[in-house]
């Protein structure tokens, strides 16, 4: 889908998943991220990374994290992911992430948009063609 709020960034890491989030965020796009990382907690036997872009966000439309799928993903998460890696989140997101983060066995780090590259340094990774 062109307008897709939320689209896959191809890495050259295999565990590390990374979306670009643009707009505001469907229950569809919501739900389609929270199959793709369901599928990666299945498929890999230790734990992975997520990085999260956002550009643009304007919030995500009511009800869109109440799927089972989305909750499933999101209880999931706190034992399948090492890093999570948000950039260019609004503040309110950023200090809910860094506050939790102390909370739940995995490391978070957040940046501002203009420091996408740092972001990508501290995964060891970058953006991919495929």
């Amino acid at each position: 889908m062109v307008n897709d709020p939320v689209t896959r960034i191809a890495t050259d890491r295999h565990d590390l998943y990374a979306f670009e989030i643009r707009g505001q965020v469907s229950a569809e796009a919501m739900a389609s991220m929270a199959e793709t990382m369901n599928a990666a907690f299945d498929e890999h036997d230790g734990k992975v990374d997520m990085l999260l872009v956002f550009r643009a966000f304007d919030g995500g439309e009511a009800g869109a994290t109440l799927d089972v799928e989305v909750l499933a993903s999101r209880v999931r998460a706190l034992t399948n992911v090492a890093r999570y890696v948000v950039v260019g989140a609004p503040e309110a997101a950023n200090t809910l992430i860094e506050g939790l983060a102390k909370l739940m066995p995995l490391e978070a780090h957040t940046f501002p948009l203009g420091e996408l590259d740092a972001a990508w340094a501290l995964l060891g990774a970058r953006p991919s063609a495929s």
